[in-house]
């Protein structure tokens, strides 16, 4: 096995002359998957671990394993079999919110500010279901309506701030294997693109990934578990996004997919994404 890195050190006031990398990650059951969560850190060993669709209450949480390589530092935001979102770090976060955007109680969101005080904001929108009509398919309108309230969150943010998780949009014709066959399946139809295009216009959000990898260049990171071979049909999606706000675009210093890790043992179909800052 590879040797965990050891943490860096961080003294208050001084992360200015530091590098951050952050990640995020759908993990499709954290306990499930403990595994490659702690190859990931192992291999990629991120000061920040934004973790979407733990499926897991907090009493539950797999901690050890995460102290036992230096991230000491929690904040979970759980649910039973469902949702749920966590930040696990090796250098200093503290809660700040727990916004509810899906206006029912759902895990879907958790908020921390560093020492420096940048925030990170983890979310996990829904999917929406299967049927892209919010009269048929009451899932889908709820998708549209968690977006409308960030939509409205975002309007107001006046902090240097990182939006990360899984927004479950495809919004480019590039991030999606097939722009054609997919305008009618949910994830990658008009009036969410659209919705999400006013997010994004709503805190005048930098999109990282295509910051660095700009369109047309293929960029997935979501592949289905029904294909036997994910990599040969390669249908994918840029279903995961990182965003900031304009006073930390020039910050991002590198971004990556890590494709590989959907070939791991018992994969989550979402792979992580890493960004690398300079404060």
């Amino acid at each position: 096995m590879l040797a965990s890195t050891p943490p860096r050190r961080y003294r208050l006031g001084a992360m200015s002359a530091n590098t951050i990398k952050i990640a995020s990650w759908n993990i499709n059951s954290v306990r499930a998957r403990i595994d490659i969560v702690e190859r990931f850190l192992r291999e990629e060993a991120p000061d920040v671990l934004c973790l979407q669709e733990t499926k897991v209450m907090n009493d539950l949480f797999p901690a050890g394993p995460f102290r036992q390589l230096g991230y000491n530092h929690h904040i979970l935001h759980g649910q039973k079999m469902h949702h749920g979102v966590a930040i696990i770090s090796r250098i200093p976060i503290r809660e700040d919110d727990r916004l509810d955007w899906q206006a029912n109680n759902e895990a879907r969101h958790v908020g921390v500010a560093l020492d420096n005080g940048i925030r990170i904001e983890n979310v996990y929108v829904p999917a929406g279901g299967d049927i892209p009509d919010r009269t048929l398919n009451p899932k889908f309108g709820q998708k549209l309506d968690f977006l409308g309230r960030m939509i409205d969150w975002s309007g107001g943010i006046k902090e240097r701030t990182i939006l990360t998780g899984d927004f479950n949009i495809a919004p480019l014709e590039s991030d999606v294997w097939s722009h054609k066959q997919l305008l009618g399946v949910v994830s990658h139809t008009p009036i969410e693109v659209e919705t999400l295009g006013r997010l994004q216009a709503a805190g005048n959000w930098v999109d990282l990934g295509r910051h660095f990898v700009p369109a047309p260049e293929r960029l997935y990171t979501w592949w289905s578990y029904r294909a036997k071979d994910w990599a040969a049909s390669d249908r994918g999606r840029r279903l995961d996004h990182m965003w900031v706000t304009p006073d930390l675009k020039d910050k991002a210093v590198s971004h990556k997919v890590c494709e590989p890790c959907r070939s791991w043992l018992k994969p989550s179909d979402h792979v992580p994404l890493i960004t690398e800052f300079k404060f």
